[in-house]
């Protein structure tokens, strides 16, 4: 069997991630899921640190997707130290273990590359959601790591448009890949009537957020329009990372519900009257494509968003989301899509835009392009990487 037909059909995948499989379900989720349908995917997670006898690199398979999601578990005694070397011979034990040859490498963190520089994938491909060295926390050598997987990568692929610009002329095979959205698990949200548990405790209207609560959220912002609009129950779920629940504004109108499943969030949304995106606008939003904004507009919700660039352009722009720059705005914007509703033309242009932003179109784009640079090295075994 030539490489060509290997990869482009069936050939392993290794995917690095800085996200757990676990977490929020999001772009890693939805498109190892989808390469999991015709070839095995290795998830490989950052490593846990746990009261082992020994390091050792544990696999299970999901069973809604078929992904193999392995996780490297350290002893406690290694929390402090250098755990490179051992990462790098877990990893090499893992591919001799599953008999690992064809394969794609798929990174979502530069980080990875630590312990990952000695593999000799097929194609190496950077998919790069988020601009993580402008994230709290962020190791100093982001950076360069980075330099080193553009170097390194056969295909680039951003998040969205704006870190499409930003990452375009550090490799000759950069593409844009917007947030995509699963409009039939959404769609559902129209016409459920029976209300849940937790929203029958509360009174309307309800706006609500789903998704990481993090340094990324504007919480004056939430703050001033739970003080402002005390008759509006404001509905907030995802976990809280990197930032204090106590500095979290808590109120009887604020309500934190925690995390929920994927396959729970139609349930959610079809309890809400606007779907609401309060970005702070700071270093760490500057390149962000929410995958909220289709979500919501997919579950027949109005969206408000502070002006973050991937949604002012295109949803803003086309009149599908308002955007508001100020507490002020966000109101006003919110009191606005409520009292308009959703009407019939409305919901045409909204179903019409999001026609092309299907996972299953991105991935099938994805899996073309994966296919072609296989096909480029057959022709010529030589070409080395863009850098």
């Amino acid at each position: 069997m030539s490489i060509y037909t290997t990869v482009s059909g069936s050939a392993d995948m290794i995917c690095f991630s800085h996200l757990r499989w676990g977490f929020v379900f999001q772009r890693p989720q939805h498109l190892m899921s989808r390469f999991a349908r015709d070839r095995r995917v290795f998830f490989v997670e950052e490593p846990e640190y746990r009261e082992v006898a020994h390091p050792q690199m544990q696999t299970s398979v999901c069973p809604k997707t078929g992904v193999r999601v392995t996780t490297p578990y350290l002893p406690d005694w290694m929390r402090d130290t250098d755990s490179i070397e051992t990462l790098r011979t877990l990893l090499a034990d893992l591919i001799v273990r599953e008999n690992i040859r064809d394969y794609v490498a798929w990174f979502y963190t530069p980080m990875a590359l630590d312990f990952a520089d000695g593999i000799e994938p097929d194609v190496t491909v950077y998919d790069c959601m988020d601009e993580l060295s402008l994230f709290r926390g962020a190791p100093p050598r982001l950076v360069e790591n980075e330099r080193e997987l553009f170097r390194r990568s056969d295909l680039v692929f951003t998040g969205g448009t704006s870190l499409f610009e930003s990452k375009r002329h550090h490799h000759s095979h950069v593409y844009a890949f917007p947030s995509g959205v699963d409009v039939d698990h959404f769609l559902r949200a129209r016409s459920i009537r029976e209300p849940l548990h937790e929203h029958a405790q509360m009174s309307r209207p309800r706006i609500g957020y789903a998704g990481v609560i993090d340094e990324r959220m504007d919480i004056p912002l939430i703050r001033e329009i739970a003080e402002r609009r005390s008759n509006w129950q404001i509905v907030m779920i995802g976990p809280v990372v990197k930032i204090d629940p106590a500095a979290l504004p808590h109120r009887d109108n604020v309500h934190w519900l925690g995390m929920k499943s994927y396959s729970d969030l139609p349930n959610y949304f079809a309890g809400w009257d606007v779907g609401i995106m309060p970005f702070a606008m700071n270093e760490s939003t500057r390149f962000i494509s929410p995958t909220k904004t289709p979500e919501y507009l997919a579950a027949g919700l109005p969206v408000v968003s502070t002006p973050i660039k991937d949604v002012v352009k295109p949803y803003g722009e086309l009149g599908l989301a308002r955007i508001a720059y100020n507490a002020d705005e966000f109101i006003v914007a919110c009191e606005q899509a409520m009292a308009y509703g959703m009407s019939l033309k409305w919901r045409r242009r909204v179903d019409s835009f999001l026609e092309t932003l299907s996972w299953d179109d991105t991935w099938g784009a994805m899996n073309r392009l994966i296919a072609d640079a296989v096909a480029v090295k057959v022709r010529t075994p030589s070409v080395m990487a863009a850098g």
